[in-house]
């Protein structure tokens, strides 16, 4: 897993975990503000003991970064990326025209609208470039990771046994008859 999870990390992008294990999901996200919702989908492939790294790549304001980081995600060992966006949410829709990657998009919820603006401008891709399109905020990031973990489970026995006892315990989670005060 990633040494360190934060977004402000000096460390560049294709360095080798503090473990010494090559990152398979990169997490992007278009701003600091953004990681209040992405710190989700960090601990959730943490939680299934995915190598991944984090970082800030706008699409607006670090475009270059942005080129540099979709371009190379393949070649860095990369096999899938989640990328959160809020408002005009550009970012998962251009690394995922540059990367064959699988990518996936997570709407931040935006003040103005909530996120819906985040979700329309991610969910609205034209043929022939897929930006895989999550739900909005902390579901989103959470499932993002999810299903990153499910394409990294067709390659890694580990990942698909990590997989297996998530859904077992949240499964497990849910009672059988409800109650009038379940605290």
């Amino acid at each position: 897993m990633s040494a360190e999870h934060s977004p402000n990390s000096a460390v560049p992008a294709n360095d080798i975990a503090a473990d010494g294990v090559l990152p398979l999901v990169g997490i992007i996200m278009g701003s600091q503000s953004d990681w209040t919702t992405m710190k989700h989908a960090a601990d959730t492939l943490a939680a299934l003991g995915i190598p991944h790294e984090v970082r800030i790549v706008s699409a607006h304001r670090t475009p270059h970064r942005l080129v540099e980081y979709a371009t190379t995600a393949k070649a860095r060992g990369l096999k899938v990326v989640i990328a959160g966006a809020g408002g005009a949410a550009h970012l998962p829709g251009m690394a995922a025209s540059m990367t064959p990657l699988p990518v996936f998009g997570v709407p931040v919820e935006s003040h103005a609208l909530k996120g819906m603006d985040s979700l329309l401008s991610i969910v609205q891709m034209p043929g022939g470039v897929p930006v895989g399109t999550l739900a909005i905020g902390k579901a989103g990031a959470i499932n993002a990771a999810l299903l990153a973990g499910s394409v990294i489970a067709l390659m890694d026995p580990a990942v698909a046994e990590a997989l297996d006892g998530w859904r077992a315990r949240q499964t497990a989670a849910v009672a059988d008859v409800p109650v009038d005060d379940p605290t």
